[in-house]
């Protein structure tokens, strides 16, 4: 399986990374992204690209590709939501539309978030811009499509969020993830697990489009 992974420095996209390259199903890795990732791997090439709305340049480098892990975002805290719809909505379909044309067999495996307001009507901004992107990119005629809702993740193996508080946040809590898991195992995950999960979707499928947690946990 050749794979497409897009937001490969951030916490999620970081977890996939190593999944994918530990994964002996998975022939090759191409990270596409603003920047590089700076790893080191015979499975991984690297693809950057300055405008992420823009693939008429490199599109003969993104053609024969199975899957597409797309873990590319923002927190929404501080953004107005045209801001927000801009990273969100408008890069994520910009792929999308391009890869769609060029793998049609291709399974697109978004990282959505628990919460995400499907009916693109409520009043968290950005939970109906997540939606909005949910909906349009389920409208798409990918061989597969499923939108990952994860909610709280701890990370694993190294890897780290981008923002700094959330890096604190997972410091302080990291103590409490035993527990959170026995108590409330619905809704949390490692960064581990949402990386295997993912590839498990793009081989075999998953139980419905929208790809809660308990899915998540469950998925091999």
């Amino acid at each position: 399986m050749n794979v497409l992974l897009f937001g490969a420095t951030g916490m999620v996209g970081q977890g996939v990374l190593r999944e994918c390259l530990l994964d002996p199903e998975v022939e090759q890795v191409l990270s596409v992204g603003r920047r590089a990732t700076g790893l080191q791997h015979p499975k991984l090439r690297e693809l950057v690209v300055p405008d992420l709305l823009d693939y008429r340049a490199v599109q003969k480098q993104l053609v024969g590709y199975d899957a597409c892990f797309f873990c590319l975002g923002v927190s929404s805290v501080g953004m107005r939501e045209e801001d927000y719809r801009r990273v969100t909505y408008d890069i994520t379909l910009a792929a999308a539309k391009v890869l769609v044309r060029l793998n049609p067999q291709m399974s697109f495996v978004y990282v959505s978030g628990a919460g995400t307001d499907s009916t693109e009507r409520g009043s968290s901004m950005w939970a109906r811009v997540k939606g909005e992107t949910e909906n349009a990119l389920m409208r798409l005629p990918f061989k597969a499509a499923y939108m990952f809702r994860p909610g709280f993740i701890q990370p694993l193996h190294g890897v780290r969020s981008k923002t700094a508080v959330y890096r604190w946040i997972y410091v302080l809590a990291s103590p409490l993830f035993s527990l959170l898991r026995r108590l409330v195992p619905n809704h949390v995950t490692t960064s581990e697990q949402v990386g295997r999960a993912m590839l498990a979707a793009a081989k075999r499928g998953a139980p419905a489009p929208l790809v809660e947690m308990p899915d998540i946990n469950a998925l091999r």
